[in-house]
């Protein structure tokens, strides 16, 4: 994906001496002012706006200067997402005239750039009270109008509660995420357009072209990446440390499918400890072995089912098993209940189990999703989340239920997640000679 500069708000910047020899035609004004206008209202959107004379005294107005398939390429983009008008085109050079002396002198003059500014009796020009911090900032959205603007910041702040409100010149006003190292801006914008939170036309600008704040928000805690990106860990436990986050639902197969790049930007995004995904991973591993270890996982192995699953087995006791069920209630008043499920059959066996389930009401008004071989049951009251899953594997009907806390969701989920990935067979069932049929049990 190619990277944007850093913008350059109604930069009319000459084409003459570019090595690249096309534009996208977006516009022509008459008259210097007037292109001059445009232009910064062009460059609030876009951080490579150009101008060049045409004949009678009209000045075009483009984006460029681009290989010529490039442009054809972006210029279709842009036409479908409504973002120039319809009957832009690609200008490549025989069409291109030579900048005019007031093109140059008009770019320094718009950009507002205080390296470029005359320095007044030596002194050099003073920011503002409102200008922007020195720095990199990430450009989310530009819009023209104030109310709009308003309102799309609010909307931005569910996701990025640190952005601000900036007033640009021509008139528009620009949601912003910053200041950053420039560094670390580039490659945040990278990680946060791989994970789909910002658009593609996202972009970055320094402090200089920031115009001046209306709300300026905060700094956010992004740091930079480090030089040298670091190697993924293996991707067994990537998929494990991203199912655990909620962000991966696919199979843990060590291999690097979509699901797994998508989930790996997905949390990058949500994580915010690097933009480098290796180094995101391997701090996403750490968290999940430090929640594992303050939860008490440890390998239960159940001798009634032959089933074998990590479990938190410092808040689980064993209360008894029936038939096809093995029953750990709740240790120390903890509030848990594991059951594990195990008996020979197939999907009628399984879907009898997950009836079960129901009629007992381990998972309350459950959502279902019953598939060739696998059952999933979730369902929550004012007490308790519980979840349900179960297979048939090599003959057999088999699964689990966690039942949990309702205020401890998250590690309810997590520990879903971790029941799942574990699950499997060490031995024979021990209770398969008395179980023909699961009974009816009590409620653990």
């Amino acid at each position: 994906m190619r990277r944007f500069g850093i913008m350059v708000l109604a930069a009319i910047l000459p084409v003459q001496g570019l090595a690249q020899d096309a534009v996208i035609r977006i516009e022509a004004k008459r008259g210097a002012e007037a292109a001059r206008q445009a232009a910064a209202g062009w460059g609030a959107r876009f951080d490579d706006v150009v101008t060049f004379p045409l004949a009678g005294g009209w000045v075009a107005i483009g984006l460029g200067p681009l290989d010529p398939d490039e442009a054809q390429a972006r210029l279709a983009r842009l036409k479908a997402s409504g973002m120039v008008p319809a009957d832009s085109f690609v200008a490549t050079a025989p069409g291109l005239s030579a900048p005019t002396p007031f093109e140059a002198g008009a770019a320094a003059e718009a950009s507002g750039d205080a390296a470029d500014a005359p320095e007044d009796e030596g002194e050099a020009a003073q920011a503002a009270p409102d200008a922007a911090a020195p720095g990199s900032y990430l450009r989310l959205q530009s819009l023209q109008s104030r109310s709009e603007a308003e309102t799309a910041l609010q909307e931005w702040r569910a996701d990025f509660p640190e952005a601000g409100l900036w007033s640009l010149p021509g008139g528009w006003f620009a949601i912003a995420l910053g200041p950053l190292d420039p560094a670390a801006a580039q490659d945040w914008l990278a990680a946060f357009k791989a994970s789909g939170d910002l658009p593609g036309d996202a972009f970055t600008s320094d402090a200089a072209r920031m115009g001046t704040a209306i709300d300026a928000g905060k700094a956010p805690d992004l740091p930079a990446g480090p030089a040298r990106p670091a190697p993924l860990p293996p991707l067994d436990q990537v998929q494990r440390a991203l199912r655990w986050a909620g962000h991966y639902d696919g199979a843990i197969d060590g291999k690097d499918g979509p699901k797994t790049r998508e989930a790996i930007a997905a949390e990058v995004a949500a994580l915010r400890v690097s933009p480098d995904a290796g180094t995101a991973m391997q701090a996403l591993i750490d968290r999940r072995e430090a929640w594992r270890r303050e939860m008490g996982l440890s390998t239960l192995k159940d001798e009634a089912t032959g089933l074998s699953v990590n479990a938190p087995m410092d808040r689980l006791q064993f209360d008894r098993a029936e038939r096809a069920l093995s029953i750990y209630g709740p240790k120390d008043g903890s509030g848990a209940a594991l059951i594990l499920f195990s008996q020979p059959g197939g999907q009628q066996e399984l879907l009898d189990l997950s009836g079960l389930v129901t009629a007992l009401g381990w998972v309350p008004q459950p959502e279902r999703t019953i598939e060739n071989g696998h059952v999933l049951l979730e369902g929550a009251n004012d007490n308790h989340r519980s979840r349900a899953e179960g297979w048939v594997r090599n003959g057999r009907a088999e699964g689990f239920v966690l039942i949990w806390p309702a205020a401890q969701a998250e590690d309810q989920a997590r520990l879903a997640a971790e029941l799942s990935d574990s699950f499997e067979r060490f031995a024979p069932a021990a209770n398969d000679a008395a179980a023909t049929a699961p009974a009816t049990p009590t409620e653990p």
